[in-house]
């Protein structure tokens, strides 16, 4: 018994958000010591996890493509024309707010599924596939928009409550993490969740086990659209204004956080807490930058080379682990049984 809950604590200590958890404390302590305390005023706390909802929400996406062996390329380009098109309705249109907030789901909804059919009808890899819709609805964007940026004014409802807090957190990140705890507990305790994690683990297996492995990546991809619907949604409520450049940063940071986080991009695992944790961390990088007035260049530096060594690091693993299956298995082939049985 004893030795199980060493094992345990063992195992915990190993784990990659145990890993993440002191990342973040320690980052947000130095961080606060270098801003002389600005960053635990109420201000910064309450700037800090504004912006911190739309990193958490498109790793989510991104984690939920990978997780059936996907990738989702158009995750910014999904929010970015989600954005501008409920931006424009409300604005030139007249379409009242509270509805207007309910277009970025629908859009992003309906692009998710979009990817998802054209990657099941065409047999073609979702890379290319999303590349493509990313390229498609970038264009989309820019004619909803142009050059101009539409002012938040036309949606203060929904401004107001990007500025609403609650004991100092604001509305839109406990959102977030309301939006990451559905994720984790679809995952893990519903059916279709346990169906996509078979899927990215197993493709064939799968569907011998009467799974269709179709249905798992259009409904990835219909999941991973509508969250980045609801980045678009937070992006509304939470920025002044909407232009061609909303959705133009997503990209990079949708791979960072579940990547880091621990997430396989094999597929068949999903690591809720550690993408929220990655995505945290992506969040002290850009809030070291601010600080220290660094060029916007060095965050994607920073995060991509912490990105290729997590990557790296996991292949490494992956190989060991098979060479360890792999000697495991010819030392079962030299048992005594199996000798005997030979002769």
């Amino acid at each position: 018994m004893n030795g199980g809950r060493r094992t345990g604590v063992r195992a915990l200590l190993r784990s990659q958000s145990i890993t993440l958890v002191v990342i973040v404390v320690a980052g947000t302590v130095l961080l606060g010591l270098a801003s002389g305390g600005d960053l635990f005023s109420p201000v910064g706390i309450r700037t800090f996890f504004q912006f911190l909802a739309v990193p958490i929400l498109i790793g989510l996406a991104q984690m939920i493509t990978v997780a059936v062996g996907q990738l989702n390329l158009a995750v910014g380009a999904i929010g970015g024309v989600a954005a501008a098109l409920a931006a424009v309705l409300m604005a030139d249109v007249g379409v009242p707010p509270l509805l207007g907030a309910l277009v970025p789901l629908a859009v992003g909804l309906l692009a998710g599924l979009a990817n998802g059919w054209l990657v099941v009808l065409t047999r073609i890899n979702g890379f290319i596939v999303t590349l493509a819709t990313m390229t498609i609805l970038l264009g989309a964007q820019y004619a909803l928009v142009g050059t101009r940026t539409v002012s938040a004014a036309n949606w203060e409802p929904l401004a107001a409550v990007g500025r609403a807090t609650v004991v100092g957190v604001p509305v839109i990140f406990l959102a977030a993490v309301a939006v990451a705890v559905v994720v984790a507990l679809a995952f893990r305790y519903t059916r279709s969740g346990r169906r996509l994690l078979a899927s990215g683990d197993n493709p064939e297996a799968a569907r011998l086990l009467g799974i269709s492995n179709d249905r798992s990546v259009v409904l990835a991809h219909a999941a991973s659209g509508l969250l980045c619907g609801v980045a678009a949604l937070v992006s509304l409520a939470a920025l002044p204004g909407v232009n061609q450049s909303v959705g133009g940063d997503w990209l990079l940071p949708s791979f960072a956080a579940p990547i880091i986080g621990g997430v396989s991009l094999t597929g068949g695992t999903v690591a809720v807490l550690g993408t929220v944790l990655a995505a945290t961390v992506v969040r002290l990088v850009d809030t070291a930058r601010a600080e220290f007035q660094l060029a916007p260049a060095w965050v994607n530096f920073v995060i991509g080379a912490v990105v290729l060594g997590t990557v790296a690091l996991d292949r490494v693993r992956q190989v060991r682990a098979e060479r360890r299956r792999g000697a495991e298995r010819a030392q079962d082939a030299r048992t005594p049984e199996t000798v005997e049985a030979s002769r």
